[in-house]
C-alpha cells in the first residue's frame, strides 16, 4: 500500500537537547497510525515538523509525497491539525465557526459545506447554539469538523482526548474511526495506552527522541514475554507493552 507520510532520519535540537535523534517512520494511507510516547519524547515537535510548523535540523520528512521543507505550502493544503485543546470560537455557534473557516479557504458554498460536517459529526440539533454552551465532547467533534473543512487527505490529531472525560474520549474515538473508514489519513499522538489500543492500525513508541518500537498490536504483543499461568492465563495490555519496551517495571 502506498504511504502518505514518510520520515528518513530526522533529527531536531533545541540548544543542548536533543529532541529527534533520527526518527524513521512510514504511515500507510487510509490508515490510522498511533505515536506513543510519555511527556518530552518528541512527539509534538515531530507532529510540527510533519505539518511545516518547525524546520527539522536534519534527516527528510514527506507528507503526500510532498518534501515538508521544499514544500510547506503545498503541504499545508493537503492536512489538517488538531491539537490537545479544542481551538474553537466560543462566542459563535458551531455553524458560524465552520462557515468562517471555509470562508477563510475560500471554498464554494460554505453553508453548504457546514451542514454536511454538521450532520456527519451529529452536531446538527446543537448547530444554532454558542459553542460555550458544549458539552467537552461536543467541542472536540466541531474541532475535528472544523479540521475537515476542505477535504484534507491526513489528519493529525495531537492528544485529542486530553482533558475529556470517558463518555466523551468515546465519542472521539468512534468520530476518528468513521474519519479512516471514509479514507482519511490519521497521525494520532497520546500518551493513552488504551486510546491507541482501540483506535490503531499501527502503533509506534517514540522513546528519548527514538522509534524503538513499531508494528500492529498483535506484533508488539509478540515483544511481550509469555503469558504467565497462574489460576488463569494473563495476556499483557498495550500498556504492559509500553512499559516493558521502555525498561520500566511495574511498581
Amino acid at each position: 500500500m502506498e504511504n502518505a507520510i514518510v520520515i528518513k532520519g530526522l533529527t531536531k535540537s533545541y540548544k543542548q537537547l536533543n529532541v529527534l535523534k533520527g526518527v524513521d517512520l512510514a504511515v500507510e494511507k487510509g490508515r490510522i497510525f498511533a505515536l506513543l510516547g510519555s511527556n518530552g519524547a518528541g512527539k509534538t515537535t515531530l507532529v510540527k515538523i510533519l505539518t511545516t510548523l518547525l524546520k527539522a535540523d536534519g534527516g527528510h520528512a514527506a507528507v503526500n509525497g510532498l518534501d515538508v521543507a521544499a514544500k510547506a505550502a503545498e503541504v499545508r493544503r493537503s492536512i489538517s491539525l488538531t491539537g490537545q485543546f479544542a481551538a474553537v470560537d466560543e462566542i459563535l455557534t458551531a455553524r458560524e465557526n465552520l462557515v468562517m473557516i471555509a470562508k477563510l479557504r475560500h471554498l464554494p458554498n460554505p453553508s453548504r459545506i457546514a451542514d454536511d460536517l454538521l450532520r456527519r459529526f451529529g452536531l446538527t440539533e446543537a448547530a444554532d447554539r454558542r459553542v460555550a454552551t458544549y458539552s467537552g465532547g461536543m467541542r472536540r467533534r466541531l474541532d475535528i469538523a472544523m479540521s475537515l473543512v476542505g477535504s484534507p487527505r491526513i489528519l493529525f490529531l495531537d492528544e485529542p482526548t486530553t482533558g475529556l472525560d470517558p463518555e466523551a474520549r468515546i465519542e472521539v474515538w468512534k468520530t476518528v474511526k468513521e474519519l479512516a473508514d471514509n479514507g482519511t489519513t490519521v497521525f494520532l499522538t497520546t500518551q493513552q495506552l488504551e486510546e491507541a489500543e482501540q483506535l490503531a492500525d499501527r502503533i509506534a513508541i517514540l522513546h528519548e527522541g527514538k522509534i524503538i518500537a513499531n508494528g500492529t498490536l498483535a506484533q508488539l504483543k509478540q515483544l511481550f514475554p509469555p503469558a504467565k499461568v497462574e489460576y488463569i492465563e494473563k495476556q499483557p495490555t498495550l500498556e504492559d507493552i509500553f512499559l516493558s519496551i521502555i525498561g520500566k517495571k511495574e511498581e
